[in-house]
């Protein structure tokens, strides 16, 4: 049997048994869904009066942290595929014919379903502090398509880092590299504040195309060609992961 073949039956416990396991674990459930909001409060109002953006601080900075989200969340993943792994229950659904992709795509889907309820819990925050998208539902898809596509990417990369990790201490240390990647970008201030040798990684790493068309679509300006640099880059780094989990994977059980 192949490592990479997807079966539907297999795919469809292993959701339902992270989905389980990440509802039993309410600390770190709380964690993942609180975090990014109380991170959005204290930018807005801790830092938002001393950072000129040309508008209203809370309407800059929501893409950037809908783009934190998703990093907390990846961690966790990461954290989940090595604990299964350290603990025997890889090699327990293993003796049952259950394939590795089924396994982490279990993982992957429910950090997944943990991003998007934050992300509709810190949009909500959002509008309450003075956020206020105005466009049509096509943008609105659009949004959601964009933020989904780089969601699995990260989800996936964490998967694989989460392989890579041999305690469930390292795996949440790999992951810093997602969670530190908006920072550097434009999702807290722009890029022409930067020195010029931090600008040139800015500008061009996968995170700031994903923020300039979140913050693009769900305010109804120009986006120019960020949509397809972020689709460029989510596609890459989700085939890239996909492809490394299932090689590290194969090289963890052998």
């Amino acid at each position: 049997m192949s490592e990479l073949t997807l079966r539907p039956t297999h795919t469809a416990v292993m959701i339902g048994r992270c989905l389980r396991l990440s509802s039993r674990n309410i600390d770190a459930l709380l964690t993942s869904l609180l975090l990014p909001v109380i991170l959005m409060v204290l930018f807005v109002y801790l830092f938002g009066g001393a950072i000129e953006t040309g508008s209203a601080y809370v309407t800059y900075v929501v893409p950037g942290v809908l783009l934190l989200c998703a990093g907390f969340g990846a961690a966790g993943t990461a954290v989940s595929v090595t604990m299964d792994l350290t603990n025997g229950m890889i090699e327990r659904l293993r003796t049952m014919d259950v394939d590795a992709t089924s396994i982490l795509t279990g993982h992957v889907v429910a950090s997944v379903a943990r991003n998007a309820v934050s992300t509709v819990l810190v949009l909500g925050v959002a509008v309450a502090i003075g956020f206020r998208p105005a466009v049509a539902p096509l943008r609105w898809l659009a949004a959601a398509g964009v933020l989904l596509l780089f969601l699995l990417a990260v989800s996936w990369l964490s998967a694989a880092f989460g392989l890579l990790a041999r305690t469930p201490e390292a795996a949440n240390g790999y992951t810093f590299l997602v969670m530190f990647l908006p920072y550097p970008s434009s999702a807290f201030v722009p890029v022409e504040t930067m020195p010029s040798w931090l600008r040139g990684f800015a500008e061009h790493q996968p995170v700031t195309p994903v923020i300039e068309s979140l913050r693009g679509l769900l305010l109804d300006t120009p986006v120019g060609t960020a949509p397809t640099q972020a689709a460029a880059w989510c596609v890459g780094l989700l085939a890239l992961a996909v492809l490394l989990s299932g090689v590290l994977f194969r090289r963890r059980l052998a």
